[in-house]
């Protein structure tokens, strides 16, 4: 426990689960929660990787190239490896290796840099609606209630640890075909305190929320959702580039879409906007299998 801290006990809780326990050198373990289901949520293991790399070093993260190679359980910490390969005047990188039950299921590549100044460009912000004009993830949900069977109830409402704000409802439970654009807010449910406010832990906390979504976008041009029947999903790689700094316990607009889906397979982007600025980019592949539905 992070004794002496006062937060929003979501918040605690997500800092907690980024927080892990130096074993020795270049060692760490991190604790597992029951986040999405049977298997660990890979947001919890992108923050813990990246959270395991920051450790050995004093430079900011600018990019990150991971895989997921098997699924994680809940039920058991991972351990994290990390490897440093160069420490550079400007860049050092390590490679970090997620360890359950003495079996690899997950493999990064970090780089860090310290800031520089130099050439600036960016994308115009994508135009929405201001957070504090939509309603709460958790509100839409209320709506939907009469469409969640009663077995899957419990976790469809069960609260997330960072407060999300779509800019569009979607039912997940009567999805149509959309065009493969999806958008949403995301912050922490509530302050990171000054004792605990480092580039580390706001990357880490990023690199959990950027993968809320940003496989399903792919989905959307098939009227499938995460949870239709003869669905198997499940992300295959992930990579994210920290551009400009930013805070995860500030409002940012998570902009994505998909540009193609062949060979049972998805690819997706997406663009971090906080105050006007680009301060993060991601891309995804993940697996979108369609199975028969067996019958009785």
């Amino acid at each position: 426990m992070l004794e002496g801290y006062y937060m929003n006990a979501l918040t605690q809780e997500l800092v907690e689960l980024l927080t892990l326990e130096r074993i020795e050198d270049h060692i760490f373990r991190g604790n597992s929660r029951n986040l999405v289901g049977k298997r660990v949520f890979g947001g919890q293991v992108l923050g813990q990787a990246l959270r395991a790399a920051s450790y050995t070093t004093d430079r900011p993260a600018h990019s990150l190239h991971a895989y997921f190679l098997y699924g994680g359980d809940v039920n058991a910490p991972i351990i994290y490896e990390v490897e440093p390969l160069r420490d550079g005047k400007s860049f050092a990188s390590r490679q970090v290796k997620a360890i359950q039950h003495g079996r690899v299921i997950f493999s990064a590549m970090v780089s860090f840099a310290y800031p520089e100044e130099g050439l600036n460009y960016q994308h115009k912000e994508p135009e929405y609606p201001a957070p504090e004009t939509l309603k709460s993830e958790n509100e839409l949900k209320e709506s939907l209630i009469n469409f969640v069977p009663e077995n899957v109830r419990a976790s469809f409402m069960r609260e997330r640890h960072v407060e999300i704000r779509p800019t569009q409802l979607i039912n997940p439970f009567q999805p149509q075909p959309e065009a493969p654009f999806y958008a949403h807010y995301i912050r922490t449910h509530g302050t990171i305190p000054s004792e605990l406010d480092e580039i580390s832990l706001h990357q880490a906390i990023v690199a959990f929320y950027s993968d809320f979504t940003l496989m399903t976008t792919a989905l959307r041009p098939h009227g499938l959702s995460w949870i239709s029947p003869n669905l198997q999903c499940a992300s295959i790689d992930h990579t994210i580039y920290f551009h400009r700094p930013l805070r995860a316990d500030d409002w940012m607009l998570y902009d994505m879409e998909a540009t193609v889906s062949a060979s049972s397979r998805g690819l997706n982007f997406g663009k971090m906007w906080q105050n006007g600025q680009l301060v993060c980019s991601t891309v995804q592949e993940g697996l979108i299998r369609l199975r028969e539905i067996e019958t009785q």
